[in-house]
């Protein structure tokens, strides 16, 4: 057993620790995770851990660390996430955590871009560095290769089953049915691969490893995986080997998605009588899009300029192939959830899937020219910051208040729409921009007092909004010019 603890710089006359620290720091933190979120709702709870993750990694690197740089390593990208935990703060939450690693063990990286380089490799490339060096623990060369060949496509596979099952009320019904018992349920599959998500995110931060070529006396990684030329460990975890075998198995897996989709989804075939079609369709709008990401970054990393894998005339129709499915799934996570905003009405956030989606599906589409037009991935990064940028300007231009109210109000129920009756607190909360399709809502469901006065209470806000030329827009103009020139009875009863 190969000993991950001993340092760099004292390989040659260290012994071997009797217990692999890292490993079992490793452990530890997993256990941590799998008591914190595992059928839990997140809070406060990734702060914990977040601290308990720098600690563990302060524990296991510390004979290497800076420390000048660990005050300054990442406890305020901490704040956010302490204040409430959203999306925004756990975007500066993870980039804190890979800040304060950069910071504290590596010196050698003064330009912006190798910084954001090494950062971007710890995220997408480090998690698969913990299947390389689990298996790297056995000195067995033969069961060594096999199973790094494997690892990949498997845990990468059962990630992709997980989300699929769970966008998949059919899929998780079938797997139900095969459960053996109680026995099992808490070492269910979705458990297994919690704890193979959660080692491979810990890794990376406990056994510490740049890809830069690293100073004579820094002791930041073992001898004992040093020697062994992590770029080609690289090469081997991502071979051609490796690569093939995956993409085979995941073709395999969303091509059974998509014959679902079409079945269900695009052929409206009848679904078992206790599966909704509301719930068909709401499950599997979200857990698709990730499913897509995952397979753009698996892409990106298989697909690398130079790579084994890029010239291969096997591989290659295969990368194609996978990639068009994940558009299908993208279209049909696209469709799933226009099915239910016609049961359930728009929202803020619904509108922002619809756009994220369908950028989402554009970034495939990119990847893949990419590919055939043998760009680099800078071209891929400016052509997505194109289109990023391009998307926000134009919604920059659109009234969405407006636009999510008349929706929700042309197609309620009161409207004689399939939708459900109007929600008038939503439609309130958004605004004066509401206005025109808040009087057709109080129109369509009678005169009612409390109504007309909170309605009163927007038309103030927007007269006091505008009151001052310096605050006005062509918009909000607009609005007050259509305010005006309604008979002051259609909203008065």
């Amino acid at each position: 057993m190969t000993d991950l603890t001993t340092p760099a710089s004292d390989a040659g006359s260290a012994q071997a620790s009797p217990l692999p620290v890292k490993p079992a720091i490793a452990v530890a933190l997993a256990a941590l995770a799998d008591w914190l979120f595992y059928g839990q709702q997140t809070g406060i709870s990734a702060v914990i851990f977040a601290l308990a993750l720098a600690l563990g990694s302060l524990t296991a690197n510390f004979a290497t660390l800076n420390r000048s740089r660990m005050l300054l390593a990442g406890l305020p990208g901490l704040v956010p996430a302490i204040e409430e935990f959203n999306a925004a703060s756990l975007a500066f939450m993870i980039l804190a955590l890979g800040v304060g690693l950069l910071l504290t063990t590596n010196l050698q990286r003064y330009k912006l871009s190798e910084q954001a380089g090494a950062l971007c490799d710890l995220f997408l490339v480090g998690p698969f560095r913990f299947f390389r060096d689990a298996i790297g623990l056995f000195n067995l060369p033969t069961l060594k290769t096999g199973l790094t060949i494997w690892f990949i496509p498997v845990a990468l596979g059962g990630i992709f089953v997980l989300l699929l099952v769970s966008a998949n009320p059919l899929l998780e019904k079938w797997i139900r049915l095969m459960n053996p018992g109680d026995a099992a349920s808490y070492l269910g599959l979705g458990r297994i691969l919690f704890w193979a998500v959660a080692l491979s995110t810990i890794w990376p931060f406990i056994h510490v490893w740049w890809r830069s070529r690293m100073a004579a006396s820094s002791a930041l990684v073992e001898a004992a995986v040093l020697d062994q030329a992590p770029r080609s460990g690289r090469m081997e975890l991502f071979g051609v080997a490796t690569i093939l075998r995956s993409l085979v198995l995941f073709n395999l897996l969303f091509a059974f998605q998509t014959i679902l989709d079409a079945i269900y989804l695009w052929g409206n075939v009848a679904l078992p009588a206790d599966i909704s079609y509301a719930s068909y369709a709401h499950r599997g709008a979200y857990p698709l899009i990730v499913t897509a990401l995952l397979a753009a970054g698996f892409v990106l990393a298989a697909m690398r300029p130079g790579g084994p894998a890029e010239q291969s005339k096997v591989i290659r129709p295969l990368v194609y192939l996978w990639v068009a499915q994940n558009v299908l799934l993208v279209l049909s996570s696209i469709l799933r959830l226009d099915l239910y905003v016609q049961i359930y009405l728009l929202t803020w956030w619904r509108v922002a899937a619809f756009i994220w989606m369908v950028l989402v599906a554009v970034g495939l589409v990119l990847i893949v020219a990419r590919i055939v037009l043998n760009r680099s991935n800078d071209w891929l990064i400016r052509a997505n910051l194109i289109t990023l940028t391009a998307t926000l300007y134009i919604c920059s231009l659109v009234n969405f208040a407006a636009i999510i109210a008349d929706y929700n109000v042309n197609h309620s129920r009161e409207a004689g729409g399939r939708g459900v009756w109007i929600d008038m607190n939503y439609l309130l909360s958004l605004g004066p921009q509401a206005l025109p399709a808040i009087d057709r809502a109080i129109a369509l469901r009678g005169f009612d007092p409390a109504l007309v006065s909170r309605r009163s209470c927007l038309v103030e806000q927007q007269a006091k909004d505008t009151a001052s030329w310096r605050s006005r827009g062509f918009r909000s103009w607009r609005l007050q010019r259509a305010l005006e020139a309604q008979p002051k009875s259609s909203t008065t009863g």
